[in-house]
Parts: C-alpha cells; structure tokens; sequence
C-alpha cells in the first residue's frame, strides 16, 4: 500500500488554492473529535491528472483544518478496493473518498458491513444511508473547448482519444462535440478509444493520439491520466511543424506542451471535499442522513474551471489567434471565437442561462434525443449511451 501524507509549501498552496477565504466559517465552528478521512486512488499520484489533483486537494483540506487527519492511497485496482477500504477503516478512519467509478459496487457492500462509516463515491450514481456521491461535472468545459476547436480546426476533423466507455465519458464526447458543430457545422469528430480500456495508458493513448493526427485531426481532447496525448502533439509541433491543438485535462498541462495547450477542462475538488468535510465536522453529516446527498458542481458552484492553468482560461499566446478568428453564429451573428467562449462561460456561470445540451440534439443515427427547447435531464445526463450526429466513429457499448 502506498501512503502519501506530504503538506503542500505556501508557495505552491497559494498558487493552487484561491478561496482560502471561503472555509473560515467552517474550520472551528465546533469542538468535535478529530476526523480521519481517507481516498483510494484509481491512478497513481505523480504530478498530473485525476488521481493527482484529488490528492491535491486532500493535501489542501489536511492543510486547513486542525481537527482532520489525512491519509490516500494510489493505484487501487477495483477488485483490490473492499481491502484496501477495510485496512483503512481498521486503522480508525471513519470517511472514505473513494474516487473512481468503478469502486462502485464495493462501497456499496462495505457501506453495510460498516454502518458508521461515511462513504463517498466520486462519479456514482447509487447511493446508500450511510453513502453519498459527488462529481466535479466537466461537461460544460468540454464544450467551451468544442467551440474552440471547431472554429480553429483547417481540416474539419477534430480528434478525442477516450479511455473508459461509460456514460460520464460519453457525455464528455458529445459536449466537447456539440461545442465543435455550433463553432463548425461541417467539422466532425473522431474517437478512438483505448484497447485496453484503463484510465492510465501512456504508450495507448500516444498512438491514438499519433493515428488521429495521420486521419487530419488538428485538434484533440481526451479522457486518459496522463499527459500523454499533449507530449505527442507537442512533439509532433517540434518535429513536423504541424501545430495539433489540445486540452488540459483534469490538471494544468501547460508545462508539457506550451505549443499546443491551447486551454482545458480542470477540476477543482478542494471545493467539494471542504463542504463535506466542514458538515462532517459539524454534525451536519452523519452516518443516517446520506442517501440524499449528491454533489453535482460545477462552474456555478467553482468546482470546475476552464483552462490551461489555473486562473489562466486560454493559454495567452493563442488569445490574440481566437479574438482574430470570427463565427457566423446563429444567436449572436458575427462574433470573435473568443468573445464567444467568454459569452458562453459567463452565461454557464453566473446564472446557468444556457446550457450545451439543450435540443433539438440528434443522435449519429438520426434519433432525436432531446426536443427542441428542452434541456437534458440529469438522469438523461447520466445514462448517456449514444453519440451526437456529427461524431463519425461508432460508440462502443457501455461498460469496463
């Protein structure tokens, strides 16, 4: 098992984390026990990606609260998890963040061999007394990217190299996807899915990154671990001239491909996890009252933001490139790709006025699968098992 239990430096903590202001309310609001928190991890820690930035964040909520204990482990395959979450409850920690989907069915088991325990299940759907889910929802960032790529691509075939089939990834396809056709009507888009189907997978994800590139993809996002994809377009930059624009995923990935990051969708979960670990600390959270708990936040609530760093929403050398390329767009005429990324983020996020899944949608097959003026349910949301018709690759059937 492989424990992690560094604190952040100011420096790094202060770059990282901006609403420190936002938990002071919550840091001594009563004079309960210590609480023991811990997380599994589906990836390792390393330096960037899923697994990194929730360890990021539990370094920042070990940080500022004096009443909560820490720890996290990494690399834990599904089947490997029901013991990896006993040890840790034998060990005294009472609240598990268990932080892939996959998890799923055995926090489910465990949540009632141990009634006293809080469980958390990150992507989940299915919920418990004593088990509550939460997401960092990206959706609305994929699209904002979409538009991007759209409007930038000279080719008309955008790429996204895709990891895992499930719903959560699929939705992410078709937003990123919808925000390519507003920007593009004739632009399409190409997926290829790992074979291994693992949410780390360098080498794989490199060569789907490679074979969209030789198919005249000349942007691509993607859902894998590592910075893979941006390494392989940044290299392809560096020998070829071909500039492949691509998108941070999960973390800032500015740093490993500053030639062709041109912005990216980035989870903030230090939001989320202060707001259950403050309710835990109260009270407010206990072992009966979580079977209604879901966290479904996103740029309304800052746990998600669009960039290629934090704090940065484009990468600044290609702001100038988007306020100079203009769309015919339906709604607003005439308009910078750039003012409309702006437009759309702030309607997204001050007032939720807008909404990418809002139809008519149809699907690759000509199905019409949200009316016209009705915007996706959450549940439609979170079944999502088709593709939208400008994706030109078949969508694979859901599942591990």
């Amino acid at each position: 098992m492989v424990r992690t239990k560094k604190l952040l430096g100011w420096v790094l903590l202060t770059a990282l984390f901006l609403f420190t202001p936002l938990v002071g309310a919550y840091a001594n609001t009563c004079h309960c026990k210590k609480v023991k928190a811990a997380w599994i991890l589906i990836g390792p820690i390393g330096e960037y990606g899923w697994s990194y930035a929730h360890d990021m964040a539990r370094r920042y909520v070990d940080k500022i609260f004096p009443w909560l204990e820490t720890t996290s482990v990494q690399m834990v395959k599904e089947e490997e998890s029901p013991k990896v979450m006993e040890e840790l409850i034998h060990e005294g920690y009472t609240v598990i963040f268990a932080t892939s989907y996959g998890y799923g069915p055995y926090v489910l088991e465990l949540a009632k061999k141990y009634p006293n325990v809080l469980f958390f299940h990150c992507s989940g759907e299915k919920r418990a007394k004593n088990v509550a889910t939460y997401f960092a929802e990206l959706y609305q960032l994929y699209y904002l990217n979409g538009l991007m790529a759209g409007a930038l691509t000279k080719s008309g075939i955008v790429g996204y190299v895709a990891a895992v089939p499930i719903p959560e990834v699929i939705r992410h396809i078709n937003a990123f996807a919808l925000g390519v056709k507003e920007a593009n009507p004739n632009a399409v888009v190409k997926v290829k899915w790992l074979p291994s189907k693992k949410w780390v997978a360098e080498e794989e994800a490199k060569e789907a990154t490679e074979a969209l590139i030789k198919e005249g993809a000349d942007a691509i996002a993607f859902t894998e671990d590592t910075p893979s994809v941006v390494i392989a377009a940044e290299e392809c930059y560096k020998k070829t001239g071909k500039r492949v624009y691509v998108f941070a995923n999960y973390y800032p990935m500015l740093s490993y491909g500053p030639d062709v990051v041109l912005s990216g969708q980035l989870a903030r979960w230090e939001v989320i996890y202060v707001d259950i670990l403050s309710k835990i600390y109260s009270g407010y959270f206990n072992s009966t009252n979580l079977i209604n708990v879901d966290y479904w936040w996103m740029l309304q609530e800052g746990a998600v933001e669009l960039g290629c760093d934090f704090g940065a929403p484009i990468n600044p050398k290609f702001v100038p490139l988007l306020k100079s390329t203009y769309v015919n767009h339906p709604t607003f005429g005439k308009i910078s790709v750039y003012d409309l990324v702006m437009t759309r983020l702030k309607q997204m996020k001050d007032r939720f006025s807008f909404d990418p899944f809002t139809g008519p949608i149809y699907d690759q097959h000509g199905k019409l699968r949200i009316k016209a003026g009705e915007r996706a349910s959450r549940a439609q949301l979170w079944t999502m098992d088709w593709f939208v018709d400008n994706i030109v690759t078949p969508c694979p059937p859901i599942g591990f």
